[in-house]
């Protein structure tokens, strides 16, 4: 039998996932209102499906100027930063998760922004948003690096190909990451592929201009900081690629992420 403490503790719990649900269920409502953020079901893209914009995102920003997507956006800090500092391009924020992205969309709303539009899908969805060589520049910021899963890392061969597709010749990509694992294997793929690498940043708070668009600090950046955790930088030239190859070097785990001290190598976790 729970005691009266406990019953107290369980009651408020259950109203606060209610309070929580309603939320999600009003931020989903506003998302559906919201001329600059768009999503396509999955029903759609079954069935064969393509949004609309496909081709046409010159035509919603009203401008010719270059197109970039932030990957993975979470709650659209990067994306709104970004296009604050640069007026001259457009940014799109591309996540999965409708709770969260509404953040950025309610924000640049607010402050009447015109270069910043959300998309709610899978980055393997992306073809069905997007025409060949539409996008400039792609951003990937703090992403899962995925030690285990390595198809599922934002910079491996077989999303980078999807990237390619979409991204004009000589398109950037830009990582930015507290992992040492993903930023290590994320060069590793660039230097096996002849991919240029323009900038290589181990530590950008030591290297850096606290003006530089890498000042930009979301939520979670700020809390491996707190933590003493440095913050990474990689960008490269994404050229036409026809034989992809992975790295083969072992790479170190993260050692403060979800796994044991024992396991050492990401080829022990792709085999």
């Amino acid at each position: 039998m729970k005691s009266f403490g406990n019953k107290i503790e369980y009651l408020c719990s259950s109203l606060h996932k209610k309070d929580m649900g309603k939320n999600k269920l009003q931020k989903f409502s506003d998302l559906e209102g919201f001329s600059h953020v768009f999503q396509l079901r999955f029903t759609e893209i079954n069935a064969g499906a393509e949004y609309e914009m496909k081709g046409h995102w010159h035509d919603f920003f009203g401008n010719n100027n270059p197109i970039v997507l932030e990957l993975g956006c979470g709650r659209g800090e990067y994306t709104v930063g970004l296009a604050a500092r640069f007026p001259e391009k457009n940014y799109i924020g591309i996540d999965i998760k409708g709770a969260r992205l509404w953040a950025g969309a309610k924000e640049s709303l607010a402050k009447g922004m015109t270069n910043v539009a959300f998309v709610r899908t899978n980055i393997e969805l992306l073809p069905h948003f997007f025409a060949a060589e539409e996008i400039s520049e792609i951003w990937l910021t703090f992403p899962d690096p995925q030690m285990k899963k390595r198809t599922k890392r934002l910079t491996s061969t077989n999303l980078l190909e999807g990237y390619r597709q979409l991204l004009k010749p000589d398109g950037i990509v830009h990582l930015k990451t507290d992992s040492n694992f993903m930023f290590t294997y994320t060069r590793l793929v660039a230097e096996e592929n002849n991919l240029p690498i323009l900038a290589c940043n181990e530590d950008i708070y030591q290297h850096m201009d606290e003006t530089d668009v890498l000042s930009i600090k979301t939520y979670y950046e700020q809390q491996w900081l707190a933590r003493g955790i440095t913050i990474k930088y990689l960008s490269f030239v994404l050229k036409p690629q026809v034989d992809w190859k992975e790295p083969e070097m072992e790479i170190e785990l993260d050692a403060y992420r979800s796994f044991g001290r024992n396991k050492r190598s990401s080829l022990e976790l792709n085999n």
